[in-house]
């Protein structure tokens, strides 16, 4: 025997529960799971709740545009009672318009009805529906724009990542290169997936990026907690503002270490920011901005650690930083900035 559906009615007040519930502020735990209990009871719940909330934001503005009537105000009964059915709402200034055939305002009360019912499906549909979207951005082209959850991206050149947005959760994955993200509060919880990783974010700025041999974190604002894609419930690292960690794809082996604001987001101004980092991670991301291609030549070279500030494109000044490290040395063409070891271009002449 199949269960009958609950009344329409009842399913409108208890979804205006809900919402009032939270707009109070934040449900405990036992009131959060109550709510996804009956949130997932049925699809008329989903539906309902969803139009309460879009219904009440629109109500709002309207209401902060609408001119209150003071002459209505000041001739109102004191102490007169509405009923408990009525909500008083600020009048528009009265005008006296001839009065209308009964019939046209049936038949107009009809047609906003309908189309009322037609414009809530819609909206439930389409926020009840998962929203999926792919960013790219090109080779030198580093791209900032807004998510629809108005969550602010800034995505390197040379980058992609993709979301799916639904009813309950925000889900990005970082298919390549780095990405920033200023995140916009949201009850839905913001998780960004990237190397087998999974940022959760706990409001946040923060930033990911996809390195050769590890994934690197940095929290410029609020929190992050970085859990493995593995299950396991315990936190491979819980960084807070100025944290930097950086995670090895194969064992995760966390390094963690602190960073200034420049050094998390220089980038974003195209500049190539780097503190006690390999060689080969520093070509890699000039190598994103520019068409002449640093090439490491060998091991040794690429290993070295580095530290500078350099402008993305500016390739001169990236040629005379190298040149001053006594341990490399670089040759130029019209297309390639070649640097290598003097150890291995010696050990190569002592060969021949």
């Amino acid at each position: 025997m199949s269960q009958a559906r609950p009344h329409p009615a009842l399913v409108t007040r208890e979804a205006a529960h809900w919402h009032a519930l939270q707009r109070e502020g934040e449900l405990n735990a036992a009131q959060r799971a109550q709510f996804m209990d009956w949130l997932v009871a049925s699809p008329d719940h989903l539906r309902e709740y969803l139009a309460i909330t879009r219904i009440a934001g629109e109500l709002g503005e309207a209401l902060r545009g609408m001119p209150v009537d003071l002459d209505r105000a000041a001739t109102d009964q004191p102490g007169q009672a509405l009923p408990d059915n009525v909500v008083a709402l600020p009048l528009r200034p009265r005008a006296t318009p001839a009065q209308p055939r009964r019939t046209g305002l049936r038949r107009g009360a009809a047609i906003a009805a309908g189309l009322a019912c037609l414009a809530l499906a819609g909206i439930a549909t389409q926020l009840a529906w998962p929203q999926d979207e792919r960013y790219v951005a090109a080779h030198g082209q580093p791209r900032r724009f807004e998510l629809p959850d108005r969550t602010v991206v800034h995505l390197d050149a040379e980058s992609e990542l993709s979301l799916r947005f639904g009813p309950f959760r925000r889900d990005v994955e970082l298919v390549r290169g780095q990405a920033s993200f200023i995140v916009a509060a949201g009850r839905r919880p913001f998780q960004v997936r990237a190397g087998g990783l999974q940022v959760q974010d706990i409001g946040t700025t923060f930033g990911v990026a996809l390195q050769r041999d590890r994934a690197r974190i940095d929290v410029l604002e609020g929190r992050v907690r970085v859990l493995g894609d593995n299950g396991a419930a315990r936190p491979l690292a819980d960084l807070r503002a100025g944290q930097s960690a950086r995670i090895d794809y194969r064992d995760h082996r966390v390094e963690l270490s602190r960073e200034d604001a420049e050094a998390m987001t220089g980038w974003w101004q195209r500049r190539v920011v780097f503190r006690d980092e390999p060689l080969d991670e520093v070509a890699d991301r000039f190598n994103r901005l520019n068409r002449v291609r640093l090439v490491v030549e060998d091991p040794a070279a690429g290993a070295m650690r580095l530290t500078g500030n350099l402008r993305g494109d500016d390739l001169d000044s990236l040629r005379a930083f190298l040149d001053d490290q006594a341990a490399l040395q670089t040759t130029m063409t019209a297309n390639e900035i070649r640097v290598r070891s003097r150890a291995a271009r010696a050990g190569a002449t002592q060969v021949r």
